[in-house]
């Protein structure tokens, strides 16, 4: 059964740090992804990082993020993380894990998603 468990979201003020993990499990993944959506705003793509060989991985990052965040993953756990630095409260959402199959194009739609995990930045 394919499941992605989101951890690590909390309270937390401007300028501090957080880690987010997604523990992974059922299958390996080529993707894996975080989004996040903000109450009355669409969801919106944060992070990516895909798996192009053994060791090597391709990572991706929305604008608003670049410089703050860094995605990695832990092939041996199946696991993915999410460090966030400098947080601002417009960083403040619900921050979901996503996952696309190893036969799913990476320009294609993700294939599952965890339950979410809240990160709520105060000023």
């Amino acid at each position: 059964q394919v499941q992605l468990v989101e951890s690590g979201g909390g309270l937390v003020q401007a300028g501090s740090s957080l880690r987010l993990s997604c523990a992974a499990s059922g299958r390996t993944f080529s993707t894996m992804g975080w989004f996040r959506q903000a109450p009355g705003k669409e969801r919106e793509f944060v992070a990516a990082i895909s798996r192009t060989s053994r060791y090597t991985y391709d990572a991706e990052y929305a604008d608003a993020v670049k410089g703050r965040f860094a995605i990695s993953r832990d092939n041996a756990k199946n696991t993915a993380y999410l460090r966030m630095n400098s947080l601002k409260p417009e960083d403040t959402a619900v921050y979901y894990c996503a996952a696309r199959n190893l036969d799913t194009l990476l320009t294609g739609p993700y294939d599952y998603w965890g339950q979410g995990t809240q990160v709520t930045v105060s000023s």
